[in-house]
């Protein structure tokens, strides 16, 4: 299996941690299976702080899938509304065991120049 790393914004990060945020949501996902998400906390932490299972991935009409998550969505209707504006198709990565790195790790260690935009894939070990 295979693994991607997201950049992801370090307030989403907090919720994903705490369990909170169950739900990566996404305009695209990987083509590739994934086992799981290196998430990379994006300024200023600005490290590899997680390596999150991915138990699922969801995919609906951005209003359906909303209604089908948003009890465990981590992010505002309004935030979610904007963030899938004009997309036809809202897909999310459901999201399982966490494992936190201590201490985070540069993105140096995983062979990565510098953080995408969207996701890179990761082979894992």
């Amino acid at each position: 299996m295979r693994s991607i790393l997201l950049s992801i914004k370090p307030e989403y990060v907090d919720k994903i941690l705490q369990g909170t945020k169950k739900y990566e949501f996404r305009r695209r996902i990987a083509k590739d299976t994934i086992d799981s998400i290196y998430i990379y906390s994006t300024y200023p932490v600005m490290k590899v702080v997680a390596k999150v299972e991915v138990s699922g991935i969801v995919f609906a009409a951005p209003s359906t899938l909303w209604e089908n998550t948003k009890s465990a969505a981590g992010i505002s209707r309004r935030k979610y509304r904007e963030y899938f504006k004009g997309c036809k198709t809202a897909y999310a990565y459901k999201l399982g065991g966490i494992y936190m790195f201590d201490p985070p790790k540069s993105l140096q260690e995983f062979g990565v120049p510098f953080a995408p935009q969207s996701f890179i894939y990761i082979d894992n070990d």
